[in-house]
């Protein structure tokens, strides 16, 4: 990659959030809005980040941590300034520099578009490069203004624009690749000359253009991408675009959605080829689940949880933080927590593994060909060995550790027997 970083603009309140977090710490998923617009420019290729904060900066600050530079905008006096606030930065002086601009309350816009749009930037040796989309309601959006023949002279945002200018339907999405030195040099000419008295970003165009520099745009198809959070009833519907992106990549790696309009999977998860995923399924992030799984429906994979090959995760089960083993069977209405589940175990329905003892999360063992009892409660920690059977309704309290091949039951469970293990023909 050439030498082009990028700001990321993110000092606003949010108003319209009616929250005291800043927007774009709002989550879309599992994942702040800003974080998907910082691993979307990261994936695009660009590594120094700057970041402009303003309202709760701290907040953002300790959000971002070492992944990015943090600058406050001390006066919110609009996007101009906001950029404005980065002219002294060291890695931005070279001749060559180019700036990524981009808002961080965008989060459905692709590492790909900024690709493109980095690319079409350095191809056509301009000044500028911004994204637009054609739509048919523009309303709320700065309209991009051509000459007839097609040269972008300026955006004008909605509140400013004319009659005529409001019945253009290209509008700013709020992408731009800009040459820093002459970015730099238009900011100082812009003026706080509209009606809220802040120095638009916009403006930048209509001033290069007047200095005969040249800007073009990129137009985008995925009307989807341009979509920004300014509201939480925003915020649900690019939800929903997000969720549906998920979706789509999963069923079209192999995986069965049944029901997609009541599936909910996050971004951060991986599941296998042939696995099927029923209606009323949560599946959190950082969960792993293997081939020729079936999971819900009403299932709850939290974050954390592995399901092997094969594994059956039924009706209002939730696994937290736990590992099921190939063919193990949780059919009905378990909690499941902190628990390393082995091979081929069946457990009941109504079984509970109790790992919170009100100051520590305790761990469970459970190991291969197990067999726990409907309405069993395995108080952690425990061990429960190989195949070892629970009564229906057994207690098993902390450190109570089951040995192999041995029937537990009652309330606290005890043994009641050994049972006998079939030898199988590959037994020596």
């Amino acid at each position: 990659m050439k030498n082009i970083n990028a700001v990321i603009l993110a000092a606003g309140e949010g108003t319209r959030m009616n929250s005291k977090v800043p927007k774009i710490l709002h989550k879309l998923g599992s994942t702040p809005m800003l974080g998907h617009v910082m691993e979307n420019v990261q994936a695009a290729g660009i590594k120094n980040i700057f970041i402009i904060t303003g309202y709760k900066s701290e907040m953002v600050e300790k959000y971002v941590g070492d992944t990015a530079k943090c600058i406050q905008q001390k006066e919110l006096l609009g996007t101009a300034d906001a950029v404005w606030q980065i002219r002294n930065e060291a890695v931005l002086k070279g001749k060559d520099a180019r700036l990524l601009i981009i808002y961080g309350d965008t989060p459905l816009i692709q590492a790909a578009t900024i690709k493109g749009l980095i690319k079409k930037h350095y191809s056509e040796s301009v000044t500028g490069t911004l994204l637009s989309v054609n739509t048919k309601d523009p309303t709320g959006y700065g309209r991009i203004v051509r000459t007839d023949g097609g040269k972008v002279v300026k955006i004008v945002e909605e509140h400013e624009a004319s009659v005529y200018e409001r019945a253009i339907e290209e509008i700013n999405v709020g992408v731009y690749v800009f040459e820093v030195n002459k970015l730099f040099e238009a900011i100082k000419k812009i003026r706080p000359n509209n009606r809220k008295k802040e120095y638009y970003l916009t403006d930048v165009v209509q001033v290069l253009n007047k200095d005969n520099e040249s800007v073009n745009a990129m137009e985008i198809q995925n009307h989807n991408e341009m979509l920004g959070v300014n509201s939480r009833f925003s915020l649900a519907q690019a939800y929903e675009i997000f969720r549906m992106r998920i979706l789509d990549r999963i069923i079209a790696s192999g995986v069965t959605v049944l029901d997609p309009k009541t599936t909910f999977i996050d971004e951060k998860v991986t599941i296998g080829k042939d696995s099927i995923i029923y209606p009323f399924t949560v599946i959190e992030r950082d969960v792993v689940i293997g081939e020729n799984c079936s999971i819900g429906p009403f299932a709850r994979i939290r974050s954390k949880s592995k399901v092997a090959n094969g594994a059956a995760i039924g009706n209002f089960v939730e696994l937290n933080r736990s590992e099921a083993g190939e063919n193990s069977r949780i059919k009905h209405q378990s909690y499941i927590g902190d628990t390393k589940i082995g091979k081929s175990v069946n457990v009941g329905a109504g079984t509970i593994v109790a790992n919170y003892d009100g100051k520590n999360k305790n761990k469970t063992i459970i190991k291969d060909g197990a067999f726990i009892g409907s309405g069993t409660i395995l108080v952690a920690p425990v061990v429960m060995g190989k195949n070892a059977v629970t009564g229906a309704g057994a207690v098993v309290t902390k450190n109570k550790n089951i040995p192999d091949n041995t029937v537990v039951v009652g309330i606290p469970a005890r043994v009641l027997r050994k049972t006998i293990k079939v030898k199988s023909k590959t037994d020596k």
